[in-house]
């Protein structure tokens, strides 16, 4: 349906409705909890950097709410996703397959390691990597030797595959692992948008041998800035968690590293947040999935077109979505909000359109053009 300035209004209306008395920003943090206090005790401790109790007791508590059995925290869900990559054996030269409608630290943390992204498309349904581009990708372009993939036109190594969660909404990660595990590329989940989110009943982060999450200002709980590698592995875990605090072998007073590290630790300060934050993780969820109700019954009623969870999937709703009818009327529709203050946002622009990633490898991303054209964020 298109969109005039009588819908336009209805549509700020409406959703102003939803925050009476607040300004309508795209997100914002809630601290209703135990925040102030674990921040007061965590400070009358001196254990306010990265040693301390509450690091390991938010690591422990995110982990378990995944169903993992492991959980590395980061200073943020980039570094997570950065080590993630790391200790999956992502090196200098390789190539990553992920997404290019996706936020620009999937391929910052790529990049980091000076490895190459290559792009496949998404499907419209979830935002997120079509296990079909994939597939269909892989078989025109793979070549296995000694059950590594390598690819055909630069004979560089597919060292992991990297679909993202978008907005939430879980892809279709289950076929993605079945599609990575026959070609023998490592399945590493940026899954920094959906902590509360599952997919056939497995939470998100939880189909390859590593997830990232992060627990940005803006995230569905939040840690300040931080992040948190999930895994099953133990050996992975350790050599994730040695790595991101500078490869320091433990001693009572030598300094020894026995390899470049990074000073990637969560400071006890952020965790002893996150862990007060998480105590209400389910209270959020449900908040969010109410006002994505809400927001679909309203939109529906009014002929345009609302991103809901899809089929198989549980998703936390951290960022609500519309889909207009052409790049015109989105245009003309965030112009309009923001003009009458409220937030709206478009989807991110194109990891092929910006400078660093033009002349990446892709398969056309026909879908990831469309949604590109008519995606809106709206106040979540």
């Amino acid at each position: 349906m298109k969109i005039d300035e009588n819908l336009c209004d209805e549509i700020l209306h409406f959703v102003a409705g939803q925050f009476p008395g607040e300004a309508v920003t795209l997100h914002r943090p809630v601290f209703s909890g135990n925040e102030k206090a674990y921040l007061a005790e965590c400070i009358d401790s001196n254990f306010v950097s990265s040693v301390g109790v509450r690091v390991t007791e938010f690591e422990q508590g995110i982990a378990a709410y995944c169903g993992a059995k492991y959980g590395v925290a980061t200073v943020n869900g980039t570094a997570a996703l950065h080590i993630a990559m790391v200790v999956a054996g992502v090196e200098l030269g390789d190539e990553v397959i992920t997404q290019a409608l996706t936020f620009i630290a999937t391929c910052n943390a790529i990049s980091y390691i000076g490895a190459h992204p290559v792009f496949v498309d998404v499907d419209k349904s979830t935002f997120g990597m079509s296990p079909d581009a994939l597939r269909r990708f892989l078989s025109i372009n793979a070549e296995t030797k000694e059950g590594v993939a390598y690819n055909k036109s630069t004979g560089r190594r597919f060292a992991a595959c990297v679909p993202m969660h978008t907005f939430g909404h879980p892809c279709r990660i289950d076929e993605i692992a079945e599609v990575c595990a026959e070609f023998g590329i490592p399945l590493v989940e940026d899954a920094a948008e959906s902590l509360g989110s599952y997919y056939k009943g497995k939470h998100t982060g939880g189909f390859g041998l590593l997830g990232a999450i992060s627990f940005n200002g803006n995230k569905i709980i939040t840690t300040g800035g931080g992040g948190m590698i999930v895994t099953n592995d133990e050996t992975i875990a350790r050599k994730a968690k040695h790595i991101t605090t500078t490869a320091k072998i433990p001693h009572p007073y030598e300094f020894v590293h026995d390899q470049v590290g990074y000073n990637y630790r969560l400071p006890n300060l952020n965790a002893a947040l996150g862990c007060a934050q998480l105590e209400q993780m389910d209270e959020f969820v449900r908040i969010k999935r109410n006002l994505a109700a809400r927001y679909s019954k309203f939109f529906e009623e009014k002929g345009v077109s609302f991103v809901s969870e899809p089929e198989g999937a549980i998703s936390n709703y951290w960022l609500n979505a519309i889909v207009l009818e052409s790049r015109e009327e989105r245009d003309s529709f965030l112009k309009y909000t923001n003009d009458k203050g409220v937030m709206t946002r478009p989807i991110w622009r194109m990891m092929t359109e910006l400078e660093m990633f033009k002349d990446c490898q892709h398969d056309g991303l026909e879908n990831s053009l469309w949604l590109e054209d008519r995606v809106v964020n709206i106040p979540s």
